[in-house]
């Protein structure tokens, strides 16, 4: 009888993860044109090396944070593709000083990089509203 592979634990994500998110993450960053320590500060500020490393080979076993992290960015980046057809346009939004509620006159980009994750789930549940899921 074959043995069972163990579940994965939310501490223990999934190690084929790993790649295509990093691989996805980075094409966004390059799109939205950050710099490394923006990049770097939107997954948490992981160390120098760990993050060389990820953004040389696009590939890695990045933990559960870094996954939640990354899972919002592309929540984001598909939001802003709906929501302005033109891939110029959407990528400039993030940059651009916002009203709304959420960032206060700053940028949604501004937000996102204050560190914390909750941060990320603000800005991705506003652009959802906006394309109507709630």
């Amino acid at each position: 009888m074959a043995q069972r592979q163990p579940r994965p634990t939310p501490e223990a994500p999934r190690p084929e993860l790993g790649g295509p998110a990093l691989r996805a993450y980075f094409a966004i960053t390059e799109a939205w044109g950050l710099k490394n320590a923006e990049a770097r500060r939107l997954l948490g500020d992981p160390p120098e090396s760990t993050w060389y490393k990820w953004k040389k080979l696009r590939d890695g076993q990045p933990g559960r944070d870094v996954l939640e992290r990354i899972s919002y960015v592309l929540g984001i980046y598909k939001a802003l593709q709906i929501l302005f057809p033109d891939p110029t346009r959407a990528d400039a939004w993030l940059r651009k000083p916002n009203s709304a509620l959420p960032f206060g006159g700053g940028s949604a980009l501004d937000r996102m990089l204050s560190g914390n994750v909750a941060d990320l789930y603000v800005v991705r549940s506003y652009l959802d509203a906006q394309r109507g899921w709630q």
